[in-house]
């Protein structure tokens, strides 16, 4: 499975892009949920902070506490 992380800012609670970072990845298709927020968060270096969550099947948003910022962590395959 292809892991598609995008962390930008936002204004007003909504994803605003004036800055992105974008980053791709490969796992195992058996790879917890869990596990893929744990690598974005390490790899974006906001692993200690407090995120709210919400899923819908292959997207996960994530919004870190106190950061004005989002997350988005989409799946989709290899090929």
């Amino acid at each position: 499975m292809r892991l598609h992380i995008e962390y930008t800012d936002t204004f007003g609670g909504d994803a605003n892009y004036a800055w992105v970072y974008r980053h791709s990845a490969s796992f195992p298709d058996d790879t917890s949920d869990l596990a893929l927020v744990r690598y974005a968060k390490k790899y974006l270096g906001i692993s200690g902070v407090r995120c709210d969550r919400q899923s819908w099947g292959d997207l996960i948003e994530l919004r870190p506490r106190g950061m004005n910022t989002v997350l988005f962590l989409t799946f989709g395959s290899d090929a």
